[in-house]
């Protein structure tokens, strides 16, 4: 004789911790009528089903639901890489705070665990041969590709685009290309 079934198990467990919790609803969405419920108010009944090793009900996959999740742990994955390259080019932690919602504590632990050691003080400004520089290509590449200066998230991609190429902290160029936004010089 085989013993009881898993499945059984868990979907009693599920329904007995709604009816525990008021959710009747939630309960009467897993296929269980009134008459049903009211038998698990007895344990007798209850461990009868929970225990029974032939299967009384099916599992269904909602695949819209499933590939969601699976969607957002690539988001999620693909963020921690923003994240990380933020960090390397020399993101401020309030620039990682504004836009992935991490608090200093973590941006701490990331910086950390990137080896990434600590720096004391601010960096400095661009020099003007930077800042003109940094200026031409930024410019031209917003132009050419058409970027509204109100897109942050386009605006970032392309700051550390330029801070990686030109071997300038993300925050230095960050604060620059804001302050000519914020100037209306574009």
């Amino acid at each position: 004789m085989s013993g009881p079934n898993p499945l059984n198990q868990a979907v009693i467990a599920q329904a007995l911790h709604d009816l525990r919790n008021g959710q009747l609803r939630k309960a009467k969405s897993m296929g269980f009528q009134d008459e049903d419920l009211d038998a698990l108010k007895h344990p007798a009944l209850a461990s009868i089903l929970a225990n029974a090793a032939v299967s009384w009900c099916d599992v269904t996959i909602n695949r819209d639901v499933l590939r969601r999740l699976l969607r957002q742990m690539d988001d999620h994955v693909r963020e921690i890489g923003e994240v990380d390259r933020m960090l390397r080019l020399g993101a401020s932690t309030d620039m990682i705070s504004r836009f992935y919602g991490l608090t200093h504590q973590e941006v701490a632990v990331r910086r950390e665990a990137l080896g990434i050691p600590k720096r004391k003080g601010r960096h400095p400004v661009l020099t003007e041969e930077q800042d003109a520089a940094v200026w031409e290509i930024w410019s031209a590449t917003v132009k050419d590709r058409n970027m509204s200066h109100k897109n942050d998230a386009a605006m970032l991609a392309l700051a550390a685009d330029l801070a990686e190429s030109m071997n300038v902290p993300l925050s230095v160029i960050w604060s620059a290309i804001r302050g000519w936004i914020h100037e209306r010089l574009v």
